[in-house]
């Protein structure tokens, strides 16, 4: 008999026999399985390094043990890294040659189910009226730097302004996605959006009292990055938000990093990531190989779905199909909508994407350049990496924003949009003393690196303070807004500047890559490769977006990968 075998019959033997036994042995099996347990007394919970117990109550080095995986956050999907091709595998009609093939990689990660829509845009604007009243000439430009663009729906030969006053608050609208942002405040969504998941997540672990969510003390909002670095700064210095560990014990019970509780920040995805979903070529996958390649986020080259069943026919994105036709015959309506239409109307991708095509083009986080420069990077690329450090004081302390110094940003338009919030650290960029002897990287701001920098303009060989100021020899001789405080009224105004004759280019660092095609797009833009950009400024009625989060930890969720059989 095996010896595993013996020792069952032999506990079955005990139990008959003395109840005693049986509450002795279960008692040990208990204290088995929690010594095999995470966080447990064994297994992980005795150091490698140095055989010291690990999360010892009498103190010694403590350590979350007892962390397994990174939950999914609201709203979002899992997308399993890989290798793919990026850029076009059909023909480049519009001769941009901005879209050669090449081979990257892209890490795991997570990416909103859906495109942002406009109820939940809408309760980021709830928050931000009643924390920061736009009433209070204060707080003024933060809630209005964050409204939408409505009048993005105006032309000047079609009728459209009954959507400028409805499209984003009727909630026959509610599900539809969110138009009329732009790069920076999609930016500032995903942060704010950040900072709300992460509030909710130590409320549910008990880290926080219930009552944060009804704050609205300005000074008293919640911002990861300063509970992290300094909880006791948080909430403006007000602890009563923390319970207490125990009822004698009045240390705060707070959370750190390595508690697992935390998610890392939503963010727009980058442009690999974004192409890497929407291709979603997992369907065409055969071991280690594709049997084939898409043209679109489904199978096939056709927009159509071309299977059995009552779906046959129909178009799988919202689109235009050609010159006055944006969804086809009364009776007969070949998309279902002429304008955007709600979220999870079409069929998702394989990787439950929806809308990775049509519908709404979606902002990128990248900078854009007609060229990838493969050869750089082809792992996780990203035009656009912009290094910053927290800034503390001559006494340590760290700095936070108040509500007396609050940055604003003046784009070129003449908005004013809020870059951070009260409680939210400040930031500076890295300095010579990070930089020095790197190898890995020489310059904290990389946006035109190897491309529109000095060195790659053929004036290269002048100082940078000649190329700044002749705007004959300037790489991007875009027009110049110069913002100033009049001394009369005490107010900041800004000397539009118009585009001259000799402009050279439209790019610069301020440019941001859009792609997926729209509700106003024919089907050549529906391609996952295509590539188009516009200033991070600006925005239109058939650009969204849509958040993703970086994955930490192992590649897969699910155990699918298998070894072939030799």
């Amino acid at each position: 008999m095996h010896p595993e075998e013996a020792f069952f019959y032999h506990i079955i033997f005990i139990m008959r026999h003395s109840r005693k036994a049986l509450f002795i042995l279960t008692a040990i099996a208990l204290m088995g399985l929690s010594s095999c347990a995470p966080g447990g007394g064994g297994g992980r919970n005795i150091s490698r390094a140095t055989g010291r117990l690990i999360n010892d109550p009498r103190g010694g080095f403590q350590y979350n043990t007892r962390f397994r995986d990174q939950g999914i956050s609201p709203g979002l999907v899992f997308i399993e890294g890989g290798t793919f091709t990026v850029g076009d595998v059909g023909d480049d009609v519009m001769h941009e040659w901005n879209a050669i093939p090449k081979e990257m990689h892209v890490q795991s990660f997570y990416m909103d189910e859906t495109e942002v829509t406009n109820l939940m845009y809408l309760e980021y604007l709830d928050w931000l009226k009643k924390v920061f009243d736009p009433e209070d000439p204060y707080f003024r430009h933060i809630y209005e730097g964050a409204l939408p663009d409505t009048l993005v729906w105006l032309s000047p030969l079609s009728y459209n302004e009954d959507l400028v006053q409805n499209y984003l608050r009727h909630p026959a609208y509610s599900d539809y996605p969110v138009v009329g942002v732009n790069w920076l405040q999609a930016v500032q969504y995903a942060n704010w959006r950040t900072d709300r998941v992460n509030e909710m997540n130590l409320i549910r672990n008990r880290k926080l009292k219930r009552e944060v969510l009804y704050a609205t003390d300005p000074e008293e909002i919640f911002v990861t990055e300063t509970y992290l670095t300094d909880p006791e700064s948080a909430f403006g210095g007000n602890t009563e938000y923390y319970p207490v560990r125990g009822r004698r014990d009045t240390m705060l019970n707070v959370a750190n990093a390595s508690s697992g509780i935390l998610v890392p920040k939503y963010r727009l995805p980058t442009e690999m990531e974004w192409e890497y979903a929407a291709k979603s070529q997992i369907g065409e996958r055969l071991f280690n190989r594709l049997r084939n390649r898409k043209l679109y986020p489904w199978k096939g080259t056709a927009t159509r779905y071309l299977g059995r069943g009552r779906n046959r026919g129909k178009e799988l994105a919202n689109f235009k199909q050609g010159d006055g036709d944006y969804s086809g015959l009364a009776g007969w309506s070949d998309d279902g909508a002429d304008i955007t239409a709600p979220v999870k109307t079409y069929p998702p991708n394989d990787f439950g994407l929806y809308d990775m095509a049509g519908n709404v083009n979606e902002w990128v986080a990248d900078v854009y350049r007609p060229i990838i420069d493969d050869e750089e990077s082809d792992f996780n690329y990203f035009r656009g990496n912009i290094y910053t450090k927290l800034a503390f004081d001559e006494y340590g302390q760290l700095i936070l924003v108040t509500t007396d110094s609050i940055p604003y940003d003046t784009l070129a338009t003449g908005r004013i949009i809020y870059k951070a919030l009260p409680g939210a650290p400040v930031k500076k960029l890295l300095d010579e003393k990070e930089m020095y002897l790197r190898q890995n990287f020489m310059r904290a701001d990389n946006r035109d690196y190897k491309d529109g920098d000095i060195q790659s303009s053929r004036n290269f060989m002048q100082s940078p303070e000649d190329m700044e100021g002749d705007l004959e020899k300037r790489m991007y001789n875009a027009p110049v807004h110069r913002v100033y405080m009049d001394t009369v009224d005490g107010k900041w105004k800004m000397v539009r500047e118009y585009d001259r004759s000799r402009r050279t280019t439209l790019i610069n660092n301020e440019v941001r890559v859009y792609k997926g095609g729209s509700w106003k797009d024919r089907a050549y833009w529906l391609q996952p490769s295509k590539r188009r950009f516009l200033p991070q400024y600006l925005s239109t009625n058939d650009i969204g977006f849509r958040c993703a989060m970086s994955r930490f930890g192992k590649k897969t969720i699910h155990k699918t990968y298998r070894r072939p059989v030799n």
